[in-house]
């Protein structure tokens, strides 16, 4: 069973991580690609206080995400495993000489096992709002502590985190693959929307998602996979119509809204897609020896009496492709083929911490709920390989409860509705 992070929380420590996740929410950073800055701050870590890892951090519901790491192989680690959850519970800076000789730590894999953790520092990664969306830390391998004025180098460090964070608000392009950014894309799609329900014309709404680009990055390297991320690109662009938006909304993750498009014509043009990514193989990337191959799993959803927004127009084509990967990859699925036998109505994003609660109660897994409607919800975990086809979600502090299927999923997203 998984431990919840805040405990027996009270009320008012309820509302304010739910505050703290609405402000996390706002910056629409999570799973986001990454960026040179936040890279360069976490260098700088490294080489002014010698520690052998520096990462910046993101906190949600169930998981720490790591927009920036060095000196460690993982994207992210569960909630429950986190040294920086105290942190973020504190609101205030924790420093760790010895993690061996403190009573949170001491038996922590990390710890005890390969990695060998013994000294921590983490500060948070502060709103102007101040709330701690994530953190700052500098890590070693040896006991050590910090030297006068060193907090406040990390402090700094952090304030310079969050003024990039805060300035990326602003970005319109991407600027490795020059689609648009994923808070742009969505901007823009709202009011593209706004014209095909007013005017009465269709509109769809296509995601992509790179097949085994995680195996891409872990064995070639991340300049191999920026090279497929601009060969995906390209190809999108030389397909698509020149109306047409196309968006990057997270790391191998993109999306296209057609207007004047119904659920056919998207489902023709996400075909054409398909093809066109798994024909353009990539030719000289760094690391690789021959020709990359490259596919890709496509889902489709279309306005309609209930997607009437861009956040369900997403939800709904997020959960097609999840299916398509399902059902083998290098494939396309239309929401309307899940829709038949179970439908969901329209939904809203939201970032609020959950539980997934199964076998009688007696075990739990802690979740982000990312978008929730009447009938349905979309959740993020850490791994879904042990959780049921059918289950209670919890969101915590709001006592809402209910009974849930899956519909669709992958290693670390479920679509469900409720029953």
């Amino acid at each position: 069973m998984a431990a919840k992070v805040f405990g027996e929380a009270s009320p008012e420590a309820i509302q304010r991580e739910a505050d703290r996740l609405a402000a996390l929410q706002h910056f629409d950073l999570l799973d986001t690609p990454r960026d040179a800055a936040f890279e360069r701050i976490v260098r700088l870590i490294k080489a002014v206080l010698a520690v052998d890892i520096a990462l910046i951090s993101l906190i949600d519901g169930h998981r720490q995400w790591y927009q920036a790491c060095s000196g460690l192989f993982a994207d992210e680690v569960p909630l429950q495993d986190s040294f920086c959850r105290f942190v973020v519970a504190a609101d205030e800076p924790v420093i760790v000489p010895d993690a061996t000789l403190d009573y949170r730590f001491a038996q922590h894999p990390a710890v005890t096992g390969e990695s060998h953790i013994r000294f921590y520092a983490g500060v948070p990664l502060r709103t102007r709002d101040g709330h701690t969306i994530g953190t700052v830390c500098a890590i070693d391998r040896q006991p050590r502590s910090l030297k006068a004025g060193e907090l406040a180098i990390l402090e700094e460090l952090a304030g310079a985190a969050m003024d990039r964070i805060e300035l990326l608000r602003t970005a319109s392009t991407d600027s490795l693959t020059e689609a648009m950014t994923r808070r742009a894309f969505k901007e823009e799609a709202e009011q593209m929307v706004g014209l095909a329900l007013r005017h009465r014309h269709p509109l769809a709404c296509i995601v992509l998602d790179i097949d085994h680009f995680k195996k891409i990055n872990d064995g070639f390297g991340h300049a191999a996979g920026d090279a497929v991320l601009k060969a995906v690109a390209g190809a999108c662009r030389q397909v698509l119509r020149a109306g047409d938006l196309f968006g990057r909304l997270g790391g191998e993750e993109f999306a296209v809204i057609l207007p004047h498009a119904d659920a056919q014509g998207a489902a023709s043009a996400a075909e054409k897609l398909r093809a066109a990514i798994e024909a353009r193989s990539v030719d000289g990337a760094p690391g690789v020896q021959g020709v990359l191959g490259v596919t890709a799993s496509f889902g489709i959803s279309a306005l309609s009496i209930v997607a009437k927004d861009v956040e369900t127009l997403l939800a709904h084509a997020d959960a097609a492709m999840y299916q398509a990967k399902h059902d083998g990859r290098n494939r396309c699925v239309s929401w309307s083929m899940l829709q038949a036998s179970l439908p969901t109505g329209s939904r809203r994003r939201v970032l609020k911490a959950g539980s997934i609660l199964f076998n009688d109660r007696r075990s739990s897994i802690d979740c982000t709920v990312r978008s929730l409607g009447a009938d349905s919800a979309g959740l993020a975990v850490s791994n879904s390989a042990d959780i049921p086809p059918a289950f209670v979600l919890r969101i915590d502090g709001e006592g809402f409860e209910t009974r849930c299927q899956v519909i669709s999923q992958d290693r670390q997203h479920l679509e469900v509705v409720f029953r």
